[in-house]
């Protein structure tokens, strides 16, 4: 399924992405990076990835294209490296309520904060 709109709303750091099903999510930049497909933040072959504490106020800088398959999201943290395929992103945007509820819970585990 591709995306037929993609908006970058800057002044609330969150990415708007409709889906050729009608589908529309409004996602964080905090959640897309701390859920950064990249293999600096996932691990090579490590399913949990890194725990990312400090992420809340993270910012995109750009949206890159990558074939007609994905995006490249720079962030003002200076990651890169993720490359969000229409899938993954449809996949964050169906379940960021649960992913974020995790990741939340996951940190608090960790006796980190979402703020720096």
């Amino acid at each position: 399924m591709n995306p037929t709109e993609i908006i970058h709303h800057r002044k609330e750091r969150s990415l708007e992405v409709t889906f050729s099903d009608g589908s529309n999510f409004i996602i964080s930049a905090e959640l897309l990076r701390v859920l950064s497909p990249s293999a600096e933040n996932r691990g090579h072959g490590n399913k949990e990835g890194k725990f990312l504490p400090g992420k809340r106020y993270v910012g995109i800088n750009e949206l890159e294209p990558v074939g007609n398959y994905a995006i490249r999201i720079k962030f003002d943290d200076l990651h890169d490296t993720g490359i969000y395929t229409w899938n993954y992103l449809n996949e964050i945007g169906k379940n960021q309520k649960k992913l974020m509820d995790k990741y939340i819970k996951d940190l608090t585990k960790k006796g980190l904060s979402r703020d720096l």
